[in-house]
């Protein structure tokens, strides 16, 4: 240890502590399927990896929509997110990891190494408390060892500080097989400990302004004494999470709690909310005592088994869309399809079909057409899983809400961000009329090119049109209120090299706007055109 150099933060603040979260999430995302391929205590559900995520996005989300400039408020920020979005055994317990940095540097505007001791003790303080019986081997016995490491580090320097606590955290987690049976019985670390880890070499990767991280990636399966005394936990059926306000004793909660079963975990975000966690087999006596506490909410219930048996998968995405080329643009994207063949509407029975084909739990479907809400809600009540409706009018809405889709993310908070993305994205479409017809922009012809945003016709192109020249046009009325992005699928009508003239235009005209082009293959029409 020594002199830090001249790219290495002295002190950490607000902005550090965003980079973090930030990097947080991004080594957990890298890192959430092998994490979840070793979750073999104190359930093997395989899920530890993906709860880590979902609650630290949680948290990020939270700072992101907080104006916080110290780093006091900022880790308050990500403490509150993560209580409030936690999930999982894994997900309250990091929930105290945040909140344990927060009340230590509650009113600083930065921290120095030594507040960073203090604050991973005061966390390895909260996460154990908040657990009903701690067991070694765990996440809480890599906690600790990074925290023991910070107190004993013999320099101030928060470079120092932080490398000693990745170290500590990184020999800590290859102990944990010889302190629980089970995992030297399956020859892997502890999930839970391993997505600390990461989060910990995070924040010392911003704090020395690395790129590189320290954390060996390699989790083949390790040879381990299998000498520990404590094994998995009891089989118990359910999985019970609530959010509780009002919590007047949480010692007088997890005691009641682990009298119905194990993996007690009563974890607070300083505030008044409190995350709580249990495995039991009633249901019902788990609430119960949450009602008689306090004012539970936001309830949730896993039943482990049947989950697993029932569906090979959480959460798919089913797209309805014409022409061949746009369908497998979505598929590329992750998206089951339901093709409509030549633009015909599809029976019931064929998004039933697709429906079942995804083996999910939960289906979010893109009609991409305003004129499809009915036939979806017949299919959702005819197929009996979880069915949520995107309200996608045209294609390149429905690429935008799939560009966001993250499927490691809560349910409601996935398709709330997909909604959104969908909204923001305004739609065109520029066809030929068919007939004579009053729009509100005059009377047009057949072989007129009819330009619409929204719906609505807003310009006509006379017969024999300029298709070019009418896309061009198109384009400039969807952009006058403001878009940095545009995406054209081009239809079975479209001139060739429409991409391209579009292109020359918008580098002319909208230097600032960026043009994507898809052969779509809609029948009967130029264009659809999406401006974001």
């Amino acid at each position: 240890m020594g002199e830090e150099g001249p790219d290495v933060l002295q002190a950490l603040d607000a902005d550090a502590v965003r980079r973090w979260a930030a990097a947080g999430v991004r080594a957990l995302d890298a890192d959430r399927e092998a994490i979840d391929s070793i979750n073999v205590y104190p359930v093997a559900d395989g899920d530890t990896g993906t709860n880590l995520l979902h609650t630290m996005r949680s948290a990020l989300d939270a700072l992101v929509g907080d104006p916080a400039d110290a780093v006091g408020t900022a880790v308050s920020a990500l403490a509150k997110g993560a209580v409030a979005g936690a999930r999982g055994n894994s997900g309250v317990i990091l929930s105290q990891v945040l909140r344990g940095l927060a009340e230590s540097w509650e009113g600083t505007r930065t921290v120095s190494g030594a507040a960073l001791r203090g604050a991973l003790r005061r966390a390895d303080e909260l996460a154990t408390a908040a657990v009903a019986k701690p067991v070694a081997g765990t996440v809480l016995s890599v906690l600790a060892a990074a925290a023991d490491a910070a107190e004993e580090c013999p320099s101030d320097l928060l470079d120092d500080v932080a490398r000693a606590a990745v170290k500590a955290a990184t020999q800590a987690l290859a102990d944990t097989p010889r302190q629980l049976a089970v995992l030297a019985e399956r020859g892997v670390v502890d999930a839970g400990g391993r997505g600390l880890l990461l989060l910990l070499d995070a924040l010392a990767m911003v704090v020395s302004e690395r790129l590189d991280s320290d954390v060996e990636h390699d989790l083949t399966p390790i040879s381990a004494p299998r000498t520990a005394l404590v094994h998995e936990s009891s089989g118990f059926e359910y999985e019970v999470m609530y959010l509780l306000d009002g919590l007047a004793d949480e010692q007088v909660l997890r005691e009641r709690l682990a009298r119905l079963g194990d993996s007690v975990v009563v974890a607070g975000d300083g505030h008044g909310l409190w995350s709580v966690h249990v495995h039991c087999d009633d249901v019902g006596a788990a609430i119960e005592v949450g009602v008689e506490n306090g004012r539970p909410h936001r309830i949730t219930v896993t039943r482990f088994a049947a989950q697993r048996a029932q569906f090979a998968r959480d959460r798919a995405v089913v797209a309805i869309v014409a022409g061949e080329d746009a369908a497998e643009l979505f598929r590329a994207e992750g998206a089951s399809v339901l093709m409509l063949a030549d633009g015909r509407e599809p029976a019931v029975g064929d998004l039933v079909d697709v429906l079942a084909e995804t083996g999910a739990a939960q289906v979010v479907v893109l009609p991409n057409d305003i004129g499809l809400a009915d036939l979806v809600s017949q299919a959702a009540e005819r197929d009996g899983r979880d069915v949520v409706v995107v309200p996608t009018a045209s294609p390149v809405q429905g690429l935008a809400a799939l560009a966001v889709h993250d499927p490691t993310r809560r349910s409601g908070d996935d398709v709330v961000a997909m909604a959104e993305a969908a909204a923001a994205t305004r739609r065109g479409e520029l066809v030929i009329a068919q007939r004579e017809a009053i729009t509100w922009v005059g009377r047009c012809q057949p072989g007129d090119a009819l330009g619409m945003i929204d719906g609505e016709v807003v310009l006509i192109e006379p017969s024999p049109a300029d298709l070019v020249a009418a896309a061009c046009r198109l384009v400039d009325r969807m952009l006058d209120g403001g878009g940095e992005l545009v995406t054209v699928f081009a239809g079975t009508d479209a001139p060739a090299g429409l991409d391209e003239e579009l292109g020359r235009h918008l580098r002319l005209s909208h230097p600032e706007a960026e043009l994507t082009g898809y052969a779509g293959g809609q029948p009967g029409t130029v264009a659809l055109i999406g401006v974001e």
